[in-house]
């Protein structure tokens, strides 16, 4: 029998003397206002915690109260109910056998919902926890993933255009997204689900007997397969038409982007295509315009850093530079420092490719390479505009690199990119593109390095000691203790999809040019100016941050070995550390 409370919610929360009869009335005022649920309404109205809610109703049901955060829920349960079932009663299944389900709640004392969900269970018997509904929320993000429901499309798709048959290019090249064609729906479908599971890239990919989807997350590939290949290109044509490229060119690459709406983010896409051996390839970058840009301290750039950054952009000219390999986060971080110099007194110019992000008030100049609308040209006419900063995309050649020290040297400040390894490197890389050194010695003022590690997962965060060969290898590469370190690793849950991660931080270094180096560059000593800059005072290298948090537990060995196979040669090698199990 399903557990009910003995008298309404509100009275009992009254007798129990939690709350009292005039916060009960305007709760129900305010309720007769909004549509939502009692329990929701008081806690709203800071009249009772959740921790609180959750207690009472545990106690007066005699429920128990879970962290389904923690929880790894095998998908054949979650499916017992649909998503739009579990979404409107609040209600998810974590447990199941042969005779019963048990069925974790927000509002357990939701009568009518207990009622549907009981039938729809039946003949199993219900039984009830009590849990909170942001966890509920952030549970069906990530348990109910479309995949199933793009397998089932793939298929119909299929069925619509069997092999031997032409597509109906009338309906798939159709202007308007007529959501009824099973081509949008699918692509609707694989849209919403990267958005859901936080994907930056989405990969299509043809291969000779299989279709995958493949979507990155926090920086790694998740790959789901279609036995359905011949679908692949219904679905490229389509997006071929959105991204409004040629339809009918398939032997040669094309770029395009076009913006879409998912589930309430704004979402610019940016979109490749490659010619590959069974068909072509399509990358998608996912841009979500509706969740902002991120500021400097967002980018998890640590205090002394981001101090040091921000005396250098206030500075009127100079040549700022962030390197790092794609993906790293270099654009994120310039455009952190371009919504902080976005004042109305100054004027601020982009020379970009593409344009990523809109900002207002700040000119921005898509690179054009068909008309001849490169960096260089760009950059010309860029400082005859009366600019105070200039960010450069990227420098890719001599006269770029060229324009832009010049540009600094003339009382502008100059933001640009490079791919490199690391700060040091980069300097010495401007003059290996053949910039003048004294050029490259009076222009440069600071270089920012940077990389992505992934975050522990904060719901199956466990205590975790490193063995001997562990200890040994971090005492290679580090001048810090960890045998009293609190390391983390995540054991997989639902809130990481398994991974035992979620989200990823920036690692950083800075170098900031001081007269000993300066004088280094100038004489065209590259061995000399590495070593000073290694020898300053304020100099931590990437390794050292990434150390440091792994000493605090907000990331894991694993992904520091990682780091150091990437910027420096550790005197234990990782295929040693590994062999034991690391």
């Amino acid at each position: 029998m399903k557990p009910r409370l003995k008298m309404r919610l509100g009275d009992l929360l009254v007798q129990e003397q939690i709350i009292t009869e005039e916060q009960l009335l305007n709760a129900l005022a305010q309720q007769r206002k909004t549509g939502r649920k009692l329990g929701y309404t008081l806690i709203n109205l800071n009249y009772i915690s959740e921790d609180q809610m959750l207690q009472f109703l545990s106690q007066q049901l005699s429920i128990p109260v879970v962290d389904i955060s923690r929880k790894v829920v095998p998908q054949s349960v979650v499916t017992l109910l649909s998503e739009v079932q579990a979404r409107r009663f609040r209600a998810l299944p974590i447990e199941a056998d042969s005779d019963s389900v048990l069925v974790a709640m927000s509002d357990p004392a939701d009568l009518q919902a207990l009622d549907d969900i009981e039938l729809l269970l039946a003949p199993r018997q219900l039984k009830l926890a009590v849990v909170k509904e942001q966890q509920l929320f952030d549970a069906f993000d990530n348990l109910y993933r479309l995949t199933s429901q793009i397998a089932e499309m793939a298929g119909q798709l299929e069925e619509e255009y069997s092999a031997g048959e032409q597509f109906d290019l009338n309906a798939i090249t159709s202007a308007d997204t007529d959501n009824e064609t099973t081509v949008v729906k699918l692509l609707q479908s694989i849209f919403e689900d990267a958005v859901q599971i936080r994907a930056s890239d989405i990969h299509i990919e043809p291969d000779e007997h299989l279709l995958r989807i493949r979507q990155r997350v926090d920086g790694l590939l998740q790959e789901t397969q279609l036995k359905e290949v011949n679908i692949a290109a219904a679905l490229v044509l389509r997006l071929k038409l959105m991204a409004g490229l040629d339809i009918s060119e398939k032997r040669l690459p094309q770029d395009g982007r076009f913006h879409i709406e998912v589930k309430g983010h704004h979402i610019d896409v940016r979109m490749s295509t490659m010619p590959i051996y069974h068909g072509e390839s399509v990358v998608m970058r996912l841009l979500d315009q509706s969740a902002g840009l991120l500021t400097l301290e967002q980018t998890g750039m640590p205090a002394p850093l981001l101090e040091r950054v921000r005396r250098q952009i206030r500075r009127p000219h100079g040549l700022l530079l962030v390197t790092g390999p794609t993906g790293s986060g270099k654009t994120t971080t310039l455009y952190g420092v371009l919504s902080e110099l976005n004042q109305s007194e100054r004027k601020i110019i982009t020379v970009e490719d593409p344009v990523e992000y809109k900002l207002p008030r700040i000119n921005q100049v898509q690179v054009n390479h068909k008309i001849g609308l490169d960096f260089s040209n760009v950059l010309r006419t860029t400082l005859r505009q009366d600019p105070d900063v200039i960010m450069v995309g990227e420098m890719r050649d001599r006269e770029t690199v060229e324009i832009g020290l010049r540009g600094a040297l003339t009382g502008h400040l100059v933001l640009s990119t490079l791919h490199t390894n690391d700060a040091i490197t980069s300097a010495l890389r401007l003059i290996d593109m053949g910039a003048a050194s004294y050029l490259v010695a009076s222009a440069l003022r600071v270089i920012i390095s940077q990389r992505l590690i992934r975050r522990v997962c904060e719901h199956c965060a466990e205590e975790y000691h490193p063995n001997t060969q562990e200890l040994a290898w971090l005492s290679s590469v580090a001048n810090m203790n960890f045998a009293q370190a609190q390391l983390r690793k995540g054991s997989g849950c639902q809130s990481c999809s398994g991974t035992g991660y979620r989200g990823r931080v920036g690692v950083f270094e800075i170098l900031e040019l001081d007269e000993p180096m300066i004088d280094a560059m100038r004489a065209g000593d590259p061995e000399r100016f590495a070593h000073v800059a290694k020898q300053s005072s304020l100099f931590k290298p990437l390794l050292q941050s990434a150390l440091e948090y792994l000493h605090s537990g907000v990331t894991t060995l694993e992904e520091v070995a990682n780091l150091v196979e990437d910027v420096s040669d550790a005197q234990i090698p990782m295929t040693e550390l590994l062999s034991d199990g690391a």
